[in-house]
């Protein structure tokens, strides 16, 4: 089979397009002939070496295609439970970017003709995490307002669909005013740019001065201090990643005076996606397709993610 793999730590010139192995499915294991993957920065860490993974190493967490043993139509799960861990397709294992794949049989979803390959491979991984972070810890609830950090990525905008689902009042931030003018097609209620605007001012004005009730935080480093002062009194953090750096200032007396929960989270459970997956289904959050590149055209797709040039989810396709 084709597949995009690594074998070295780098840039996008490490990865290549070339012939590996077709897997073997193992017991209780199902082949999927992949028709579509989409990329998350979890492929740019990986790539450059955070964490470094055995090589060669077939990347990509997220795909739809025809089950081979069924001629079925579906969608992977990327999160696959053993015990108290979720192991990762693509990070701990070979992953989605290639024209095949095994993942445990109980990872397989079917897809309705309604949803594309496209959009199916372009929601897993960000809407499990979104979900798992804005409903099963942090409890975002109708009419609560929710602080996210760099619309256009894919955690974001996923975190933008589920709110809008739940009936939640969305303050999406982005040095692109492009990309908030986009977001408030997508139903946003405020917008702000976090480089040339006044975080803290749209949020005191989007709320009355109260503060938001949740912060979907996966920035560190940058947004740290602006999202302890953003949340209202007895507000909820959710913390998922931190794309600028993961030691910011603690801050911690905010915390307290504040009656602040944190809650960290990472990928999510079976029953995280099939939540999330049941309002990809029934229309209720739709996943944002930016671009679709061909599969051996993978480095160019790398290098948009990298450049933060998009807006949603930059999909692979596989003939």
């Amino acid at each position: 089979m084709k597949a995009i793999r690594i074998h070295e730590d780098g840039g996008p010139e490490v990865l290549r397009y070339e012939d590996a192995p077709d897997p073997v499915p193992g017991p209780g294991e199902v082949l999927v002939r992949l028709r579509a993957a989409s990329l998350n920065h979890l492929d740019l860490w990986i790539r450059k070496g955070l964490p470094s993974v055995p090589k060669p190493r077939t990347l990509g967490a997220d795909g739809a295609g025809i089950r081979e043993d069924t001629g079925e139509r579906v969608v992977i799960n990327p999160g696959i439970e053993r015990g108290d861990r979720i192991i990762v397709v693509g990070e701990h294992m070979d992953g989605t970017h290639a024209e095949l794949v095994a993942v445990p049989e109980g990872n397989v979803y079917p897809l309705p003709e309604t949803l594309s390959f496209e959009e199916a491979a372009a929601f897993p991984l960000v809407f499990e995490t979104a979900y798992r972070l804005l409903v099963t810890k942090a409890q975002l609830r109708e009419g609560e307002w929710v602080l996210l950090w760099g619309i256009g990525s894919g955690v974001a905008t996923a975190g933008l669909a589920i709110a809008k689902a739940l009936g939640a009042w969305a303050l999406v931030t982005s040095s692109s005013d492009e990309k908030l003018e986009r977001a408030r097609e997508l139903g946003a209620h405020a917008t702000v740019n976090h480089l040339s605007g006044d975080v803290r001012g749209a949020v005191v004005e989007a709320t009355g001065g109260a503060g938001v009730e949740v912060v979907l935080e996966h920035v560190g480093e940058a947004t740290w201090q602006t999202s302890l002062q953003a949340a209202r009194a007895g507000g909820r953090i959710a913390v998922c990643g931190a794309t600028s750096g993961p030691n910011p200032p603690a801050a911690l007396h905010r915390i307290w005076w504040k009656q602040l929960t944190i809650y960290g989270s990472t990928m999510g459970t079976h029953n995280d996606f099939e939540a999330a997956y049941e309002l990809v289904k029934s229309g209720r959050a739709k996943p944002v397709v930016d671009s679709v590149y061909p599969l051996a055209e993978a480095r160019k797709a790398h290098e948009r993610l990298e450049a933060g040039e998009q807006f949603g989810k930059i999909v692979l396709t596989i003939p």
